[in-house]
């Protein structure tokens, strides 16, 4: 009986601050290691952010080969590779499949589970936590590490979407702690402009396909989408960095073709077209290209097609951003993304200063830091 007595208080003892997807798989990390597992949540449900991403079809990851996939993440690239590269994209896709969801490669490369929603994967993955002895706590509020437990994880994501729990409150502890943090600031947000009321009550909601967008000498080509402040979508988001300091970005209405191409297409007899007619026909640019044209007072030529310059007012705050950039400073973590001034607290997920695309990028980050840490945790704890 004292050998089992023993036994059971060498267990480790974990707590996971925040119950969004890098804390969750920690957490499943640290119990199959054989850690005693609690996660506090500030909110009354677990990751709601992870369920409000999922709503237009929830991408996991993405195919595309390792190497470029990791040059999405920037700067950040060595502080994320060797956990991405240890916790790869189709280590993800074996995870979702031994939940029981099944996924599949869209034909952008995006990685989806079948059902193409978060809600079932989710309820998976809390049956799994469990099953593992695992506890959740609710409206469970972290103030500062109190020495309770053997490894504290923290994951309690950036600043993006507030109103779904995480708010960036704990900048100011860490802080108080000594601890190094970059301001976070929005990603993945869209770009504010001074569109007309005419412009933006016909075209809000519009898409603007295939196209290319240039901005502090990075283009990023895909879809934009018309709001009524100005742009958002994929285009856009993937010059995040560049546009948090923008003026401007040079639209490329038609990126597969040169400007020559474009010209010899203008060049062809017009007869009794209008010019909307005319740039239909010549160039099949959609109604909202050729209102955008308008908008800025363009000529219909193939240098305002291929270079049309937008001013930019601002970007959108981090209440309507997708992620947030900045946090942890990369100096203040180990290796293993332990704090150095707090040994035995780990950080994963947004917490963490990097910024990435939408495509897979965001949610694979996260997936990796938490198994990362975790793991590592169970080594040293």
């Amino acid at each position: 009986m004292l050998h089992i007595a023993l036994w059971f208080l060498a267990v480790l003892t974990a707590a996971v601050i925040g119950a969004g997807p890098s804390g969750l798989m920690a957490a499943e990390v640290l119990a199959q290691g054989g850690a005693r597992v609690t996660i506090h949540d500030r909110m009354a449900a677990p990751a709601r952010k992870f369920l409000m991403a999922g709503r237009g079809g929830l991408n996991l990851t993405h195919s595309e080969p390792l190497d470029s996939f990791l040059d999405r993440y920037g700067p950040a690239r060595p502080m994320l590779e060797p956990a991405i590269r240890a916790f790869p994209p189709q280590a993800v896709r074996n995870w979702c499949h031994g939940l029981g969801i099944e996924t599949f490669v869209g034909s952008s490369g995006r990685v989806f589970p079948s059902t193409m929603k978060a809600s079932p994967l989710l309820r998976a993955w809390l049956r799994r936590l469990g099953g593992l002895g695992v506890e959740l706590k609710r409206r469970s509020e972290w103030r500062g590490p109190d020495g309770s437990t053997d490894i504290t994880i923290l994951a309690m994501g950036g600043a993006s979407w507030p109103k779904l729990g995480s708010d960036g409150s704990w900048v100011a502890v860490l802080r108080g702690l000594g601890t190094e943090i970059s301001d976070l600031t929005p990603s993945n947000s869209g770009v504010i402009t001074d569109w007309s009321a005419h412009f933006a009550e016909r075209f809000a909601g519009s898409p603007l396909k295939r196209i290319g967008i240039t901005c502090g000498g990075r283009t990023s080509r895909g879809e934009a989408i018309v709001t009524r402040r100005g742009l958002e979508g994929g285009a856009i988001y993937g010059l995040s960095r560049e546009l948090r300091e923008a003026k401007e970005i040079v639209i490329d209405l038609r990126p597969d073709m040169s400007e020559e191409q474009v010209a010899a297409r203008l060049a062809r007899p017009r007869g009794k077209d209008s010019t909307s007619n005319w740039l239909r026909k010549s160039l099949n640019l959609p109604p909202v290209a050729i209102a955008l044209l308008r908008e800025r007072d363009a000529a219909p030529s193939a240098a305002a097609i291929k270079r049309l310059a937008v001013p930019v007012s601002g970007i959108e705050g981090l209440e309507r951003a997708i992620s947030s950039a900045g946090g942890i400073a990369r100096s203040e973590l180990d290796e293993n993304f332990q704090l150095r001034r707090l040994p035995g607290v780990y950080a994963v997920g947004e917490m963490l200063d990097w910024e990435a695309p939408t495509g897979g990028y965001l949610l694979q980050a996260c997936f990796s830091t938490g198994h990362w840490a975790a793991r590592h945790a169970l080594t040293l704890g």
